[in-house]
């Protein structure tokens, strides 16, 4: 997972409220064995308009989602991070979101920034034609027009975004005391590994 200290760019003012995981990837995309090409399948029920947001040129590449309340909703599918993630999307704003879909998120190294109606309302006028920036760091959203939004983060998941550490990175993070803890279990309880360092049936 890459670190995420800031996100920066254009958003794609999309709003909607109460968008489930069945919204963000249909069903019958999760079928698929790997995460790829996945974004190709993002939102493909509103991508059947050819006036759609998400195939804008405008917008085409934009790293931040802007979106409505409660984002997320439904089933607890990873892939819907997965599309996300496979169509370009680093973070999304909205005004609160699904526990499961950020937990999601978060492992897939997406920012989820949850910041009051009018503060979304705001962004969404600024998106339309100018970028945002989401400093993770500080914790604040900003405009080229001085606009300032300050959200709040869990410092466990701020830290391992910043440090790009999923929960494999972060197992591997702490190698030496995993590592200390085995030569002692080793030093004390021999009749448990052998020779070859298997584990003993």
């Amino acid at each position: 997972m890459q670190p995420v200290r800031s996100v920066e760019g254009r958003a794609i003012p999309f709003g909607a409220a109460n968008v489930d995981t069945d919204i963000i990837i249909p069903a019958h995309w999760l079928k698929t064995i790997t995460r790829e090409g996945l974004g190709r399948g993002a939102f493909e029920a509103l991508r059947e308009d050819p006036d759609n947001i998400f195939d804008s040129e405008e917008f085409a590449g934009s790293p931040i989602l802007i979106a409505g309340d409660n984002f997320g909703c439904g089933s607890s599918r990873e892939h819907a991070a997965w599309a996300l993630r496979d169509m370009g999307i680093s973070a999304v704003i909205a005004p609160s979101f699904s526990d499961i879909f950020a937990s999601n998120a978060f492992k897939n190294g997406i920012v989820t920034v949850a910041l009051p109606q009018a503060a979304i309302d705001r962004l969404m006028e600024v998106a339309a034609s100018d970028p945002i920036t989401i400093d993770l760091e500080n914790q604040v959203v900003t405009t080229p027009f001085q606009d300032r939004f300050a959200f709040e983060v869990d410092p466990f998941r701020k830290q391992c975004l910043m440090e790009g550490l999923d929960e494999v990175g972060l197992t591997l993070s702490r190698d030496a005391s995993i590592r200390t803890y085995e030569d002692r279990q080793t030093a004390h309880m021999p009749w448990l590994a052998k020779p070859n360092g298997e584990i003993a049936a």
